[in-house]
């Protein structure tokens, strides 16, 4: 728990290279992101081992920092004024030019890009003899920086960048999701009880008014993440929302304001923005100024109109009517698939292609069902690290990893128990998504029988998620969600304690006569036999 940001965000400057090094900030639900010139200059271990630190993770352009949902909004805020007052060093750091840590021990030890994890924060054991160097705490915190890296390169291609731009589009857009999504939930619980009929018109216009307009903070973050200019993208979506498109008619349909939702404002800001660089490079600097926002807006608008509000619309409804028929005809199946597999879809980066589908259900339904079933997987991954901290009871340095990261991934951060304890370790992970697996089924199962659970907005999982939910009633909805997770957590630690680990891995590490390690009796990858 971080009970002083600013003294977090005085930590982690001088360890990712100092103001000089940090070229952007800004962060999500659980992570700062930063850009940095000069990645040779992060302290990856020293990182990990700032109190409060969940993981470190580094993702295309961006360094991210796991801090945890609702501190990481004040330790950014902290960390923006520290850049702003430009860091704060001592005589000795200006005459050398070196960083250094509060203690006056040099941060210098670089990482090289390779270095690409999600880890956990890592407290040495203090007791040495306990468990090998070479499968500590800090051994599978390694093994899963390689795991991650090796998975990174493996999969730098053209459509994981694509999916890591739209993700980009989002994700600044979720804190208004949740703000707004928790009003909705109060303004339908006070009308559902009668209350305070004064005011729930107030807290549903409050809500609605994002959503409303949501088209154009999608087109302006669209137009600045695909190189144009951030209004002119603004402008362009627009007029997926603007009321007066009911008087146009495309393919001989009139249009409805709304009609295409997120994905037709995505779409007409990237075709503004190609639009905008085709006319900067061509028209003269005199002209350009006139032309240039004067041809965007009306080449991309008037397509916008004709072409992709319809065919966006067509999409969005298809989305909506899939996700419907998929959980109420084959529920139990598909969250069983649906939850057994996001793990492995968040190791691929294939997760981001779902966050627009999660905007175009709540735009559409006020809801996505999708999320709660997806969540799941995160209990059976905190299932699966239980399971790890009772059978390794004399793992210290592991259990101490454990303890550390299974608060956050209770409130859905996932990261630093899956790249810190389960997909090292190999087995855990697997049972882990049979927990997640089941917990899915399980909700799946209720909406199958009438019972659907929603979440009002994304972002949030695990025990986070329940302020968010909705569907046939709140308390409802929290009791079938609220199952869902217990069964994951179950399933994940029976699976994980029973099938996980090898045999003989709860025995102690080190021969009680010898006091020599047992190597053979560890998880992982076992020592060759001697020929």
């Amino acid at each position: 728990m971080i009970k002083d940001p600013h003294a977090t965000a005085a930590a982690l400057l001088p360890l990712v290279g100092g103001p000089a090094n940090v070229t952007s900030v800004a962060h999500c639900m659980t992570r700062l992101r930063l850009g940095l010139a000069d990645r040779s200059r992060v302290d990856d271990e020293a990182l990990r081992a700032v109190p409060g630190v969940l993981g470190v993770v580094e993702d295309g352009a961006s360094y991210q920092v796991v801090l945890g949902p609702g501190v990481v909004g004040r330790v950014t805020a902290a960390f923006e004024a520290l850049l702003a007052a430009g860091g704060t060093r001592t005589a000795d750091d200006r005459a050398d030019g070196d960083w250094r840590n509060g203690d006056g021990e040099a941060g210098g030890k670089t990482a090289g890009a390779d270095d690409a994890s999600v880890t956990p924060a890592v407290t040495p054991a203090a007791d040495t003899t306990v468990a090998p160097a070479a499968d500590t705490a800090d051994a599978l915190a390694r093994r899963g920086a390689e795991l991650k890296a090796r998975q990174k390169a493996r999969n730098a291609t053209p459509l994981k960048t694509v999916l890591r731009r739209v993700a980009d589009i989002f994700v600044p857009l979720i804190p208004a999701l949740i703000g707004c999504g928790i009003v909705a939930g109060i303004a339908g619980l006070l009308t559902n009880l009668r209350w305070l009929p004064g005011l729930t018109p107030a807290l549903t216009a409050l809500s609605s008014a994002f959503m409303a307009l949501i088209a154009v903070f999608v087109g302006h973050n669209t137009a600045r993440e695909f190189g144009g200019t951030p209004v002119l993208g603004g402008a362009v979506a627009a007029v997926v929302v603007y009321p007066g498109v009911a008087k146009v008619t495309a393919f001989g349909t009139a249009l409805a304001p709304g009609q295409g939702g997120v994905l037709g404002a995505l779409a007409a800001a990237v075709l503004g923005t190609y639009v905008e660089k085709w006319c900067r490079a061509r028209l003269p600097g005199t002209l350009d100024v006139l032309l240039t926002p004067t041809l965007t807006v009306l080449v991309s608008g008037l397509l916008t109109l004709y072409v992709l509000m319809y065919a966006a619309g067509e999409v969005a409804t298809a989305i909506g009517t899939a996700a419907d028929w998929l959980l109420t005809s084959t529920g139990a199946l598909a969250g069983l698939i649906l939850g057994g597999l996001f793990l492995p879809l968040v190791m691929l980066g294939l997760h981001q292609a779902l966050i627009p589908i999660h905007t175009t259900l709540i735009e559409q339904q006020g809801h996505t069902v999708l999320l709660p079933v997806l969540a799941m997987a995160g209990a059976g991954q905190v299932g699966a690290a239980a399971a790890v901290y009772v059978r390794l009871r004399h793992d210290t340095s592991l259990r101490t990893t454990i303890r550390s990261a299974l608060p956050a991934g209770l409130l859905g951060v996932g990261e630093p128990l899956i790249y810190g304890v389960s997909l090292p370790l190999g087995r855990p992970f697997l049972t882990a998504c049979v927990g997640g697996a089941a917990g899915g089924a399980f909700v799946g199962l209720f909406a199958m029988l009438g019972t659907e659970v929603g979440a009002t907005a994304i972002g949030p999982s695990g025990w986070a998620l329940f302020p968010l939910l909705a569907g046939g009633g709140w308390a409802v909805t929290a009791g079938v969600y609220g199952g869902g997770l217990l069964t994951g957590y179950a399933v994940g630690f029976l699976a994980t304690y029973f099938f996980g680990l090898p045999d003989g891995a709860g025995r102690p590490v080190c021969d009680p006569e010898k006091h020599e390690p047992r190597p053979a009796d560890r998880p992982g990858p076992r020592p060759a036999s001697p020929r």
